[in-house]
């Protein structure tokens, strides 16, 4: 599986951060780094470690799950399908 280079928001073309985000995530996914039944870092985690808002990550998240990728349970967390 090819690696998944760490995340770069000036990276390729201009999008939205959230959706940067939401692609270097399904990424990690996709290559199994992030394997089904993986419990995703809290949102705040995910915030410092990549440098971004709490507001982009729960963007990011959101699109994930409408991608289908990602499941959301309350006070447990979210999880890679």
């Amino acid at each position: 599986m090819p690696k998944v280079p760490p995340f770069d928001p000036s990276a390729g073309e201009p999008d939205y951060l959230w959706r940067k985000l939401a692609d270097y995530l399904a990424a990690r996914i996709e290559a199994g780094d992030l394997p089904p039944g993986a419990r995703l870092p809290r949102e705040l985690d995910l915030a410092d470690e990549h440098g971004v808002s709490h507001g982009t990550v729960r963007r990011a998240i959101a699109e994930l799950r409408s991608r289908g990728l990602v499941r959301t349970l309350p006070n447990l967390g979210t999880f890679v399908r």
